[in-house]
């Protein structure tokens, strides 16, 4: 390539500039395929997912364990591990495919252009580095060498961004809390303004109080760096507070994307009725409502509908053909016969 992904990506953000009538686009996955190979046949972790995320919005992405929030946020950082690869389709950031990007490609996107939150900020954090010096060695790997002064006041002005107070520059990882430690995960992720931020699970390890506090600190970056985020979760109630749109994954396919409110008020298909059904309620004692069965052998879908075996609304369609993934309504997609 002869230009580099960071003059491709300026270009590319200057051409979609002109039609500012629009949404600007900043993430376009389409009909993204990553399978992990065994000897027992491939395993479609994610099979055919098509989202976008727009500029200055945070997309959750939700589903049970196992239904492939995780992996689809792996393939969009380019970083499946062998058996697992990426067996087809686009990852579109800024209008590059990061699909065919080499190494060298991908270093100069990552933490330049996206970004990752990590699950458990402990694991993430080296131990034997002091926090600044784990922030300094990211900008200066992607930026070169600066002056010591200004850097110290770089990083100063970052955690006052995200919450923390300035006498953590010289502390390690074990001296924080776990909501501290997972700010500088944020701290470290939004350090050279990347256009995209993946968070995955960023809360789930910690209490219901300091969950809340992490949350906040997502929304005041969004709102001030006008960031894109891409949360992903299983916390039906986190993301009701957090995110701008949600899109549910189930056995590794896409089944419903709906601006959040919408979803909440008028959940179309029949696992995202059951995920939001789940919620106990604080004003009302009931029952809570279970999904029944369980999830297909993922080397072996069987055909049509992929939620047919546990959905209390299947029809003799359901087990034939495959719903595509259709907009219903204004902004409000689902993959469901129910509204053929």
């Amino acid at each position: 390539m002869t230009a580099s992904i960071t003059e491709q990506r300026a270009a590319v953000l200057a051409a979609s500039s002109a039609n500012s009538g629009s949404r600007e686009v900043v993430l376009d996955v389409r009909n993204l395929k990553v399978y992990y190979s065994t000897p027992l046949g491939d395993v479609r972790a994610v099979d055919d997912v098509s989202f976008k995320v727009y500029q200055g919005e945070i997309l959750g992405l939700v589903g049970e364990s196992g239904c492939g929030k995780t992996t689809t946020a792996m393939a969009i950082l380019r970083m499946v591990q062998p058996p697992g690869g990426i067996v087809g389709g686009e990852i579109m950031l800024d209008g590059i495919d990061l699909v065919p990007l080499g190494e060298a490609q991908l270093r100069e996107v990552r933490w330049n252009t996206l970004a990752l939150v990590p699950q458990g900020a402990m694991n993430s954090l080296n131990p034997v580095m002091r926090i600044s010096a784990q922030i300094q060695e990211a900008i200066v790997t992607h930026e070169g060498k600066q002056d010591k002064r200004k850097l110290k006041e770089r990083i100063l002005n970052l955690f006052t961004l995200v919450g923390l107070p300035s006498r953590i520059y010289d502390m390690y990882p074990h001296e924080l809390s776990g909501g501290m430690k997972q700010r500088v995960c944020i701290a470290m992720a939004i350090v050279l303004n990347p256009s995209l931020i993946i968070a995955d699970e960023p809360t789930s390890a910690l209490d219901v109080v300091v969950q809340r506090v992490v949350g906040q600190t997502l929304l005041d970056v969004k709102r001030r760096l006008g960031v894109s985020m891409i949360l992903i979760g299983h916390d039906m109630g986190l993301q009701a507070q957090l995110v701008d749109r949600l899109a549910v994954m189930y056995a590794g396919h896409m089944v419903e994307v709906s601006p959040v409110a919408t979803i909440f008020k008028e959940p179309l298909h029949p696992y995202t009725q059951l995920l939001i059904e789940s919620i106990p309620s604080i004003k009302e004692r009931k029952p809570l409502k279970l999904t029944e069965g369980l999830t297909h052998d993922l080397r072996n879908p069987p055909p049509g509908c992929i939620f047919q075996g546990r959905c209390p609304k299947v029809m003799d369609i359901c087990k034939q053909v495959k719903p595509p993934l259709a907009e219903i309504k204004l902004d409000h997609q689902v993959a469901c016969h129910l509204y053929d």
